[in-house]
């Protein structure tokens, strides 16, 4: 198995990245990686390894490009060219922490989409308080969907759910302002019925202050409310521990009781770290895209790896083909 890695995306590249990639090798002795970046920026961190490939690239898409004009105009790129890498079949499937606009139009416009697709939807994994979490789509690939784009994000969230994460049968929930049925706005309404006669486990709605509680397996909704939602999540978290932080060294009582809590505050900050989950996925292409988190370091990357290599191990996107396929089979 072959993964294409951007080493050059993200705010810790590529130092970070590599350290991530050689874990990887060492934990799975099936995988070789293609590293993707600029030679002479990541040698201080590189050393030989039989299964790792190191592609120059001389180009870098920055975090301030254009995403889809950086894509069409730096064909040189470390995160074109693995995708390309992909598309060519040099590759089973790629990672990159870097522009997550610019990692959606290579994977729309070089990986191509699975026939069938209207439109790939960004899918990470969110924590829960009991430490399962929860796929929940789109999370920004796109702005706005129509009710037949919740019904196939939904099956592909699921079959992710499934063959990723292994949750037999996994719950699928519709995010909306009410559990009842008649509840939200023109598209939950009409996205309902849909998902019921849809070949998932359709729950029904479900309400955003029950996500952390695990409501359901996985979350369906529009990119533009996904996104709002993440950053909710993730802002929140920050700033909770934050508040935390100040309240422990207001003194010299809180700071003892600080050390003496240290590890489990530690546990309890992992447990709302959803990059300890992998990256997200961006479901509905050819091969595998994953989206590492832009901060990632090596343990994240590797977890992204990790997660890349079970989706290209269970044949992920030949599931939601073949799945997609028996539903509509005239598309």
């Amino acid at each position: 198995m072959i993964i294409a890695v951007d080493g050059m995306g993200g705010d810790n590249a590529p130092k970070e990245i590599i350290e991530g990639v050689y874990k990887a090798l060492e934990e799975f002795g099936d995988l070789s990686v293609q590293l993707y970046g600029h030679q002479e920026k990541m040698q201080p961190f590189l050393k030989q390894h039989e299964r790792l490939n190191v592609i120059h690239c001389e180009e870098i898409i920055e975090a301030t490009d254009d995403p889809v004009r950086a894509v069409r105009r730096k064909k040189g790129a470390s995160m074109v060219q693995m995708a390309q890498a992909v598309k060519d079949g040099r590759a089973d499937a790629c990672v990159s922490a870097g522009n997550t606009g610019a990692l959606m139009a290579a994977g729309l416009f070089v990986v191509g989409r699975i026939d069938g697709v209207d439109r790939p939807a960004l899918a990470p994994t969110l924590p829960t308080i009991d430490g399962k979490g929860f796929v929940m789509l789109d999370m920004g690939a796109n702005a706005e969907a129509r009710p037949e784009h919740l019904v196939q994000y939904a099956v592909m969230g699921s079959i992710y759910a499934e063959k990723v994460r292994g949750i037999q049968n996994p719950t699928v929930g519709l995010l909306n302002i009410g559990t009842e049925e008649k509840k939200g706005n023109d598209l939950t309404k009409a996205a309902f019925p849909m998902l019921k006669e849809a070949p998932v486990n359709f729950i029904g709605n479900v309400e955003s202050r029950d996500l952390l509680n695990g409501a359901a397996d996985v979350v369906v909704t529009d990119g533009f409310t996904g996104n709002m939602v993440l950053k909710t999540i993730e802002g929140t978290a920050m700033n909770v521990f934050a508040m935390i932080k100040d309240v422990f060294m207001s003194s010299t009582k809180t700071k003892v009781a600080a050390l003496l809590v240290k590890n489990d505050l530690n546990g309890l900050k992992g447990m709302l770290d959803y990059s300890e989950y992998g990256g997200a996925g961006l479901f509905g292409l050819k091969a595998p895209v994953i989206k590492a988190h832009g901060s990632s370091n090596a343990n994240a990357l590797f977890n992204a790896i990790r997660q890349t290599r079970t989706m290209v191990e269970y044949d992920v996107t030949g599931t939601i083909y073949s799945t997609l396929k028996k539903e509509n089979p005239d598309d």
